[in-house]
Formats: C-alpha cells, sequence, structure tokens
C-alpha cells in the first residue's frame, strides 16, 4: 500500500539528530523563487550585519545567541562529537547553520508581517517580555557575553520579535475550527495482500509489467483470493505468505492512501474482505479489522487540524515573503562558526522564553 506523498521540506539531512530539530525548524525563504521575490547581493553591509530581508537586519550577535543555543542543546544530548558527522559532503555543522539562518530569517519576516497588520502588545505583555529577556541575560556568564558579542538590548529585541511572531500566527489561524467530527478524522485498521504489478532495477527505477505479466499477477491474485474467503484460512497468515508488502496491518485516515484503496477499505464492514482491488501498486486484497479506532481517531483529528492551521498561515506567510527584498552579507557568514569553549553552556534561550509566555 502506498501512502501519498505529503510536502514535507527536510531541514535536516542527519536523521540522528532530526528528534531535536523542533528548535529550529525554518522556512528556507532564501531559496524562494516566486515571480514576486526580490534577491539582492551588494556589499554594502556594516561590519556585524549578516543578513537584510525588508526593512529589519540580522547582527551577527542576533545569529551567534540562536546558534549556540541549539548547538549547546544538541551537545546535551549526544556531546560534542556529533559535530564530526557528514553527509554528501555536507558537515552537520553547516547544515544547522542554514536551519538557523532561515530560523530566524522566518522569525523576522513574521516579526514584519505581525506589524504590516497592526498586532500590538500590551504594557503587561511588554513587561513580561522584559522579564524573560533580564532572565536570560542574567543567566550568562562574561564568557558566554563575549563569545556571542550579546547585550541586554538585543535579548529584548530577538525576544519581542519571537513574542511578535507567536502573536501573528495566533491571529491568522484565530478563525480555524478546532472541532473535527468522528466521520471527518475516522480512522480504520486493515490487513492486506499485495500482489505487486511492477518490479524495479538495480538503481531502484520502476518498471511496469508487460500485460501477460501482469495477468499472472493478476491469475495469482484470484487464487490468494479464494483461500482468503473460503473461512479455511487465516488471512494474516495468508498475508505473511503472499503478501509482496512486509507490513500486513495498517491503520489510516481518509486522504492518506491510494484513492483506489481508501474506496475500499472504508466500504468494508469488521472482518469483511474485500475483491480483487488494482492500486498503483498492484493487486490487492482487503480485510477490515477495525471501522472505527476512537485512540487513532482522537489522534488524527489534532493532525487535521494542526494541518488547516499551517496552510491558512502559510498562504498569507509566503505570499508576504514573496515581496520582502533580502540580502545575505557572504563574507560573515562564511566567517561564522560553532564556538568551541566548554565555558560556553549556555541553552535555556528558548525554554526561558516559553516560562514566560506559555
Amino acid at each position: 500500500m502506498r501512502r501519498k506523498k505529503k510536502n514535507i521540506i527536510p531541514l535536516l539531512l542527519i536523521l540522528l539528530v532530526i528528534m531535536v530539530i523542533a528548535v529550529v525548524v525554518g522556512v528556507r525563504i532564501w531559496n524562494s523563487r516566486s515571480e514576486d521575490t526580490k534577491v539582492i547581493f551588494t556589499t554594502g553591509f556594516n561590519e556585524d550585519e549578516l543578513f537584510r530581508i525588508g526593512s529589519l537586519s540580522c547582527t551577527k550577535a542576533e545569529f551567534m545567541v540562536y546558534l549556540t543555543n541549539t548547538q549547546n542543546q544538541y551537545e546535551n544530548v549526544y556531546g560534542p562529537e556529533i559535530w564530526n558527522v557528514s553527509q554528501d559532503d555536507m558537515t552537520l555543522e553547516e547544515n544547522i547553520k542554514e536551519t538557523v539562518l532561515a530560523k530566524i530569517a522566518q522569525i523576522k519576516s513574521m516579526y514584519l508581517l505581525a506589524k504590516e497588520k497592526g498586532v500590538e502588545f500590551s504594557e503587561e505583555e511588554n513587561a513580561t517580555l522584559e522579564q524573560a529577556a533580564e532572565t536570560y541575560y542574567s543567566s550568562l556568564t562574561e564568557e558566554e557575553i563575549q563569545a556571542m558579542g550579546v547585550t541586554r538590548e538585543i535579548v529584548l529585541s530577538l525576544y519581542q520579535e519571537y513574542a511578535y511572531a507567536e502573536k501573528v500566527y495566533e491571529q491568522i489561524i484565530a478563525d480555524i475550527n478546532p472541532e473535527i467530527s468522528d466521520d471527518e478524522a475516522r480512522t480504520i485498521t486493515v490487513e492486506h495482500i499485495l500482489i505487486k504489478t511492477y518490479t524495479t532495477d538495480g538503481t531502484g527505477l520502476r518498471i511496469e509489467f508487460n500485460e501477460v505479466r501482469k495477468q499472472k499477477a493478476y491469475v495469482t491474485a484470484q487464487e490468494i483470493h479464494t483461500l482468503a474467503t473460503s473461512g479455511e484460512n487465516d488471512f494474516a497468515q495468508l498475508a505473511a505468505q503472499y503478501s509482496e508488502d512486509e507490513t500486513v496491518r495498517y491503520s489510516f485516515g481518509k486522504g492518506e492512501v491510494d484513492a483506489q484503496f481508501e474506496e475500499a477499505a472504508f466500504n468494508l464492514g469488521t472482518d469483511e474482505i474485500s475483491g480483487i482491488v488494482e492500486t498503483e501498486s498492484g493487486y490487492e486484497i482487503i480485510k477490515c479489522i477495525s471501522t472505527f479506532d476512537r485512540e487513532e481517531t482522537d489522534a488524527n483529528k489534532i493532525k487535521i487540524v494542526e494541518k488547516r492551521k499551517n496552510e491558512a498561515f502559510g498562504a498569507e506567510y509566503d505570499a508576504f515573503v514573496a515581496t520582502l527584498a533580502r540580502s545575505l552579507n557572504e563574507s560573515l557568514w562564511e566567517d561564522i562558526g560553532l564556538i568551541e569553549n566548554m565555558n560556553v553552556n549556555t541553552d535555556k534561550f528558548f525554554a526561558i522564553y516559553h516560562e514566560y509566555f506559555k
């Protein structure tokens, strides 16, 4: 059974560290290719100015706050030797630099969007931001302050931009209905037997069967279907013996698998077995194990709401970003690297913010 491909932008090449990338997930706006995008390359930067986007700049110190906190979070989990990992001629350090660049550029873009939409903070919220900034800055040693080149004002500015980004996101998704019906989110569980109608060559390229081989596959599927519906054989055992998919049992909701497979599966009652269903993968025989999985359905409701939120925000955000001119100080970018100082351990920049803004 082939699941539909989802539009997920990979932020790391290294699967080993995917579990901690949530702190730096971002949009690679530097690679945008919209007709309205204005990409500018210029040498007219200040000495410590890393990039400009719209009317905002990002200094080296601002970038180093994000980068150093991310670096230490990785090292806390995997140790400093993690930076020796590389793949496809790109080191993890290079990959993290690019990911952090995307993250902070996204935050600044969202800050500009928030200002355009008239987002404001109350006096109480501004006071909370100042308290959070003071807490983080006070946690730094003099050695950390010097290594990152950071000041109280820089920390406050970063927290303000972060808060505006969160607030504009919440404003844009405010009208998304969080109530999803059981029917819409219904998740079922099936077992299946797949007889493929294609093969692959040594490079993994898919090669479709000719009509003769395809007919032989169909005959095989008919024979197995007879065994499955005779009442004398266990379906799971037949699947283990004959199916050309290593996975026998799947749980899924609507829109998550091939349309032909979904239609046949959702029309089955518990313990019912389908006829022979032709999909992109081949000939399928499906048995419904459960027409409704409460736990999986509730989890799917959360996924559906999050998808709708991301789609609503993404449409407005992408259109806005496409209008922003941006430029990168290439020479400064090449000079920036991780801080190799065991006394620079700061890793609470994001955690402290969320302590104040739950």
